[in-house]
């Protein structure tokens, strides 16, 4: 059962209350508690309190509890007073621990988790000194400036493939700007021409359609290349053909 009890301690006498915690346990971690007092010539209390002390509650806290022990993990005792003196008594494993009032036995469960893995290296543990001045803050480092993006070369093989694209297509408006009949357009061999036929051609409907529409883009007065009288023959020529 757990109780408190008032001990004399110190150099000057002074009283301590003290409080017998039950803290119930896998039997594993109750031995190797037990353990590491041993080994450390101390009490299982001050394992407890060195750590409560030293560690920060967020730390100890966020630290997993060891738990409860399982249904089956028992241990057994001799009962030492009451009407079943000297019997067998069986009962969930714990750890008796002896401190100041006012912890929660739960952290005080995890504190002695906590130093179990201290015990083991598997953490360590920093003291800082509080009145110590602050290390000097590191030295900022600053990203070195990009250099500025250079401008693009000129793609000199692509501008001469553009070049060489735009020479075919004057060669090939030069070709189809047929010279306008003096006369105009008075007969089928003379429309041939102006549509940019062999005079002996027979092109049906279609193939005429589609080079007039061609040469009318070329020749049409709002293009580039356009003449009123190569249009005005152009129109001509599409009149004589659709008979």
């Amino acid at each position: 059962m757990d109780g408190t009890k008032q001990e004399q301690g110190g150099a000057r006498g002074v009283s301590v209350v003290k409080h017998s915690y039950t803290i119930p346990c896998s039997s594993a971690f109750r031995d190797s508690i037990e353990a590491l007092a041993a080994r450390r010539h101390v009490n299982v209390g001050d394992i407890a309190r060195s750590v409560l002390l030293v560690m920060p509650p967020s730390a100890i806290q966020g630290f997993p509890d060891p738990g409860d022990p399982e249904a089956g993990d028992r241990e057994t005792v001799i009962l030492k007073s009451g009407p079943s003196q000297g019997r067998p008594w069986r009962r969930k494993p714990r750890l008796q621990v002896r401190m100041v009032p006012g912890y929660d036995p739960v952290a005080i469960r995890r504190a002695l988790g906590l130093a179990l893995t201290l015990d083991r290296g598997d953490m360590t543990l920093k003291l800082e000194d509080p009145n110590a001045a602050p290390p000097p803050p590191e030295p900022e480092i600053k990203p070195e400036p990009k250099p500025e993006p250079m401008a693009a070369a000129p793609d000199h093989q692509a501008l001469a493939a553009v070049n060489e694209e735009l020479e075919r297509l004057q060669a090939i408006v030069n070709v189809l700007a047929f010279d306008p009949l003096p006369g105009g357009v008075n007969s089928r061999a003379e429309a041939l021409h102006v549509l940019g036929f062999p005079p002996t051609a027979r092109p049906d409907r279609r193939m005429v359609r589609a080079r007039f529409r061609m040469l009318a883009t070329i020749h049409h007065p709002d293009s580039n290349y356009g003449s009123h009288d190569r249009m005005s023959q152009l129109n001509q020529a599409m009149e004589f053909l659709k008979e």
